[in-house]
């Protein structure tokens, strides 16, 4: 049905309704990442956020890890195509040591996690389609965990990954959810260092450009280590012995609200992400003993 113009132009439109901050309900978004990155933990936290939502009953309820500040809780699908279902409760049992009872029952109300490794669903067909959009009907998120597990398409064709991005939107609007879909970022784009731009998703541009969000997950860059602190009382460097447990999500590309500020996770026991306060290192030299000498490090 047609837009009333008019009645678009007299009166106030209704406030939009964001999964979370930026990513707008019943549209198509997209996390990329290179391999063993962290995507998958974060997508399933971000998920179970959502499944729990910011507060149940006015009350905190402590299931909100990655601290995107839900505006509701809602139904949440996520299918899991790149793990057999033991290394599923495993990460789920590890998520579960950071959660309060209140937002274990939440979660294990609202979310479902679908283990589909071997299963070659296959969004493209329609009987595939028909049954994801019947499994996934009155979700609130249905995450995608990885794309190239649901379809058969070329992902170097702007016109398949057009048309694979329109089919995505087609389960929104027929289930009302909004859909996201983790992506591995090219091999010149992660070689770079280039994994937290928009254009650094792997094959065919059209499908971040028809994305109406993106997000990334990068792992802590040699430099970024050197200059940041998770240590507030000397403000020593991370350095590169311990880079490898930070990561930063950030968001690429939203259509919708202003571009937030990136944030940095510590990768716990079992691959758990939690936020982490980092700060600028102390710039002046320390001097250290090194093998029996004195050695000036910055």
């Amino acid at each position: 049905m047609a837009i009333d113009l008019l009645v678009a132009f007299e009166n106030e439109p209704p406030a939009l309704d964001f999964i979370w901050p930026g990513f707008l309900a019943g549209t198509v978004g997209a996390l990329v990442a290179p391999g063993a990155t962290g995507k998958s933990f974060w997508a399933l936290e971000a998920a179970m956020s959502v499944a729990c939502g910011a507060a149940v009953d006015g009350k905190a309820a402590g299931g909100d890890l990655v601290g995107l500040a839900p505006e509701r809780r809602g139904r949440v699908i996520y299918f899991a195509g790149e793990d057999p279902e033991i290394a599923l409760v495993g990460r789920i049992h590890s998520i579960g040591k950071h959660l309060d009872p209140q937002a274990r029952q939440a979660i294990a109300d609202n979310l479902t996690v679908e283990p589909i490794m071997g299963k070659r669903l296959n969004v493209m067909d329609k009987e595939h389609l028909a049954r994801v959009i019947k499994f996934c009907g009155n979700a609130r998120l249905i995450v995608l965990d990885t794309l190239s597990r649901i379809h058969c398409l070329d992902e170097n064709s702007n016109g398949d990954m057009a048309q694979l991005v329109a089919t995505l939107e087609h389960i929104a609007a027929n289930t009302g959810a909004s859909v996201l879909y983790l992506h591995h970022v090219s091999k010149g784009s992660a070689r770079e260092g280039q994994t937290d731009q928009q254009q650094a998703a792997r094959g065919a541009s059209a499908l971040i450009d028809n994305a109406r969000w993106c997000g990334f997950v990068a792992k802590m860059t040699e430099d970024e280590a050197k200059c940041l602190s998770d240590r507030s009382f000397d403000r020593q460097p991370i350095y590169n012995d311990r880079r490898r447990l930070f990561v930063r999500f950030g968001v690429s590309k939203q259509n919708y609200s202003v571009t937030p500020v990136d944030h940095w996770y510590l990768q716990h026991d079992g691959g758990v992400l939690l936020p982490v306060e980092l700060m600028e290192a102390k710039k002046e030299g320390v001097l250290r003993t090194v093998k029996g000498r004195d050695d000036e490090r910055w």
